[in-house]
């Protein structure tokens, strides 16, 4: 339970907090495109199965490599406002899911072992 009260206010609360803060001007619309980068995760769609409760998203989906998060640091230096705020988003969605994938291999070692993201693994020793 409490991990998915931390989960949902990590998607959606604290980028609202964090559009707030970056972009206070317009705070609501860059809260919206945040939201909206997490559509990323539709790239779950291309996995067989589409859900593995053990599975970490970050570097076994495409769009949750580190060339997509090389990608996304770039978008951050690209002058278009929106196009900054959609790469704040995908950037901290990107952390989010890293720090689920960190509670799961907390409570799961075997799962580190056998993840995209091996070398966190000797944190969980």
């Amino acid at each position: 339970m409490a991990q998915a009260i931390f989960h949902y206010s990590m998607h959606f609360l604290v980028p609202g907090l964090l559009a707030w803060l970056l972009f206070r001007p317009v705070w609501k619309g860059a809260w919206m495109i945040m939201l909206a980068s997490m559509l990323v995760d539709a790239d779950h769609l291309l996995s067989t199965p589409i859900f593995s409760a053990g599975r970490c998203s970050i570097g076994f989906h495409p769009l949750h490599t580190g060339w997509a998060m090389l990608v996304y640091g770039i978008m951050l230096l690209v002058p278009r406002p929106w196009v900054r705020m959609l790469a704040v988003g995908l950037l901290f969605h990107m952390l989010t899911d890293f720090i689920d994938c960190l509670w799961m291999f907390s409570k799961c070692a075997g799962c580190c072992q056998h993840s995209s993201v091996q070398w966190v693994c000797g944190f969980f020793r």
